[in-house]
């Protein structure tokens, strides 16, 4: 939770719990005490009241924390190859509009202007933070971001030899704080529920044989005229 944020929530908490004590009456001790009392601890961890009560994950710093997997009946050495490849990653993540490569280790996402941004897209650059072939890949956010966030993607092995194993974890600061994380989620902008709908949708093509290629192509199913 940022320091403002932070604060805030502390004075409301120990004036909350103040009134409780010098109420005459019973009831008024309970309710005010308690949510006093209440909003002072999690002041002191760090957690937003408001996150808590939505069950939006953050950290310490108010970042919102997301994180999914799914297992697929696939490689890991040929699920990474699509991920390792950026360009690909607007058909894998639907919030994302485009990502361009600017060399190794630099790129330029664009993805749709979220709750709390005027105008209809949004761009940063980002860095890869870790690149381990068949296993791992992360990023991060460069300094300066309009929306600060890193990530990373790992590939395991799937209990049973029954393919691999796709963890995927985000982590963002929303415009806006924890303010912001719930105007997203009352304006549909739900990063959890996107994160899920979008390894449902990854496991769906590539076990059913429509899925984004290491070239950078859709390959599409036998049978379907060449749709891509």
């Amino acid at each position: 939770m940022p320091a403002a944020e932070r604060g805030a929530f502390g004075v409301m908490g120990v004036f909350l719990l103040t009134a409780g004590l010098r109420s005459d009456s019973s009831l008024q001790k309970l309710l005010l005490g308690g949510l006093g009392a209440g909003l002072t601890a999690l002041a002191l961890k760090g957690q937003s009241p408001v996150a808590t009560a939505l069950k939006i994950r953050q950290n310490a710093d108010g970042e919102t924390l997301v994180g999914d997997a799914v297992t697929i009946g696939k490689g890991a050495d040929e699920l990474y190859a699509i991920w390792r490849k950026l360009e690909n990653l607007p058909q894998l993540m639907k919030h994302l509009k485009r990502v361009e490569v600017l060399d190794e280790r630099r790129s330029r996402w664009t993805v749709k202007a979220p709750a709390g941004y005027s105008g209809g897209e949004v761009s940063w650059e980002a860095e890869l933070t870790a690149d381990e072939p068949g296993r791992r890949i992360a990023w991060r956010s460069l300094p300066g971001a309009q929306i600060e966030n890193s990530g990373e993607v790992l590939f395991r092995a799937a209990p049973g030899d029954r393919g691999t194993e796709v963890v995927v974890r985000l982590t963002y600061r929303p415009p806006g704080g924890s303010a912001g994380a719930l105007l997203a989620r009352l304006l549909g902008q739900e990063p959890s529920q996107q994160l899920r709908d979008d390894l449902m949708r990854f496991k769906r093509e590539q076990e059913l044989g429509y899925h984004p290629t290491t070239e950078g192509q859709s390959s599409g199913r036998a049978g379907q005229g060449g749709k891509a």
